[in-house]
C-alpha cells in the first residue's frame, strides 16, 4: 500500500514538474511565500491514498499567494476508464462554479448603466411577474399565493427569489417535485423555453426573504443575454475569459478540447451506484449561468485571482474594485432566513454575497479560514475559495460527482491552511 501511495505521489510530480512552463500564474517558493513545502506535501499523500482507495480518480489542486502559485499540480487519473493520466490542464465540468462568473458578466453591465440590481426582473422577462409562491398546506396539499413584492436582479444574485432546484422526486417539498434537475434545461432546451417552463413553476418562498438554492443564477444568465444580446458564452468570452487568458473557458467543449474532460468513476465510490456528469458528453442547448461550463483549474484560478485583486489581472480590469467588494460581502440581512449551511454543512458562519458564500466570522465554520473569505463550489466536484486577509486563492478539480465531494473540500482547505507558517 505504502509503496503504491509513493508510487502515485512521485507520478504528480512529475506531472507537475512538466507542466511548469504552462503556468497560470508566477511562480514562487512556498517558503519564500509564509507556506511549509512539507505542509504542502500533504496535498501530495492526502490524494495519493484517496486515489490508491480508488475514492476518486484523481485531481488537480492550485495553490496561490501575493499572486504567485506555490503548489500546482496534476494526481491521478484523467479517465478511470481508459487509464489516462491526469494533466494539469484537465478541463472540468465546474457545475455551480460557473455561478460567479455568471456573475461577473452581469456585474459588468451594472457598471455600465445597464442592469442595475433593484431592476425588476419582469423588466426582462414578463412571465416572472405571474409567479405564485406555493405554500404547503396541513394536509400536504399546495396552495398558491401572490408575490408580497417583485423578484428584482439583486434577489437573482443572492438566490432569494424564490426559485428552487429540483430533480429529486423523494423529496418532501411539493413545491420541489416540480422543478427540474440543475442541467435538465439547458440540455432539453433553449434560453426561452427555459423561461417559459420556470415561470410556470411556484415560488419556493416569497422574493427577498430567504435563501433558496436553486435556478436564480440561470435566470440571470439569461437577463445578461436579454441585455447584452449575446449568448451568455459569447458575452462571457469578450468580456472575461479573453482578457483574463482563460483559455479553455467554454460552455460547448470543443473535439480538441474533449480529450481533456475529467470522468468521474462510473460507480459512486461510497454507494456503488451509477454515477455520470451528464453534460461531458450532451450538448447543452443554452449557456446556463448555473451550472453548464467547463474551465481548467488553470483558468479558473486567474479568475479567482482577479477577484482578489479588485477586479484586474496582468493589466486586464474586468471590474471595478468596489464593484468586487460588493460582490464579495454579505447580502443576507436579518430579515433574509440564511440557509447557506443546509446545502453545505461546513458553510455554517458563512453569508452569501453575488453568488459567492462569505464568511462573516470566526469560528462557527468546520474549516479555517478568515471573515472575508469568499468561495463556492460545484456539484461534480470542483471548489475554489479566496481569502483576502492571507492573499490567497485556492482551486481544485476533481470529478467527484458524489457525497465524496463534500469531504475533499473540507479535507484540502485543512491542509492549506495547516501549510501556512507565516
Amino acid at each position: 500500500m505504502k509503496k503504491t501511495i509513493a508510487m502515485i505521489a512521485a507520478a504528480a510530480a512529475v506531472i507537475a514538474f512538466g507542466a511548469a512552463r504552462a503556468a497560470p500564474l508566477p511562480e514562487a517558493n512556498p517558503d519564500d511565500a509564509g507556506f511549509s513545502k512539507q505542509g504542502l506535501a500533504r496535498l501530495d499523500s492526502f490524494f495519493a491514498r484517496e486515489i490508491a482507495a480508488k475514492r476518486v480518480p484523481g485531481a488537480v489542486v492550485a495553490v496561490a499567494r501575493d499572486g504567485k502559485l506555490v503548489h500546482y499540480k496534476a494526481y491521478g487519473l484523467l479517465d478511470p476508464d481508459k487509464g489516462t493520466p491526469m494533466p494539469v490542464d484537465a478541463i472540468f465540468a465546474l457545475a455551480s462554479m460557473t455561478k460567479p462568473m455568471a456573475a461577473v458578466a452581469g456585474l459588468t453591465l451594472m457598471e455600465k448603466g445597464q442592469l442595475p440590481l433593484q431592476a425588476r426582473l419582469s423588466d426582462y422577462y414578463p412571465g416572472f411577474a405571474d409567479m405564485k409562491v406555493g405554500v404547503q398546506q396541513a394536509d400536504g396539499s399546495l396552495k398558491l399565493e401572490p408575490q408580497a413584492s417583485p423578484i428584482f436582479i439583486h434577489d437573482l444574485y443572492r438566490h432569494t427569489s424564490g426559485l428552487m432546484y429540483g430533480g429529486r422526486p423523494d423529496s418532501s417539498s411539493p413545491v420541489a417535485r416540480q422543478y427540474p434537475d440543475g442541467v435538465a434545461p439547458a440540455i432539453e432546451g433553449d434560453t426561452q423555453a427555459f423561461v417559459d417552463r420556470i415561470t410556470k413553476l411556484p415560488l419556493a418562498h416569497q422574493p427577498s426573504t430567504e435563501f433558496e438554492y436553486g435556478f436564480s443564477i440561470d435566470v440571470l444568465g439569461a437577463v445578461v443575454e436579454k441585455v447584452s444580446e449575446q449568448r451568455l458564452g459569447d458575452y462571457l468570452a469578450a468580456n472575461v475569459w479573453l482578457p483574463l487568458g482563460m483559455k479553455d473557458a467554454t460552455f460547448h467543449p470543443t473535439d480538441a478540447q474533449r480529450p481533456r474532460l475529467a470522468r468521474p468513476f462510473a460507480n459512486d465510490p461510497l454507494t456503488g451506484k451509477p454515477q455520470a456528469i451528464k453534460l461531458l458528453d450532451t450538448p447543452t442547448r443554452f449557456d446556463c449561468g448555473g451550472a453548464c461550463s467547463f474551465a481548467t483549474v488553470g483558468d479558473y484560478i486567474r479568475f479567482g485571482q482577479m477577484l482578489l485583486n479588485g477586479g484586474e489581472l496582468d493589466g486586464q480590469r474586468i471590474l471595478g474594485p468596489k464593484t468586487v467588494h460588493h460582490m464579495t460581502t454579505n447580502h443576507l440581512g436579518p430579515e433574509i432566513k440564511n440557509n447557506v449551511a443546509v446545502i453545505e454543512p461546513h458553510r455554517a458562519g458563512f453569508g452569501f454575497g453575488l453568488a459567492v458564500a462569505v464568511r462573516t466570522g470566526e469560528g462557527v465554520s468546520s474549516v479555517p479560514g478568515n471573515p472575508g473569505e469568499f468561495t463556492w463550489n460545484g456539484a461534480f466536484g470542483t471548489q475554489f475559495f479566496c481569502d483576502p486577509r492571507e492573499r490567497l486563492v485556492v482551486v481544485v478539480g476533481t470529478a467527484a460527482p458524489g457525497e465524496l465531494r463534500k469531504y475533499y473540500r473540507e479535507q484540502v482547505q485543512d491542509i492549506v491552511y495547516g501549510a501556512m507558517v507565516k
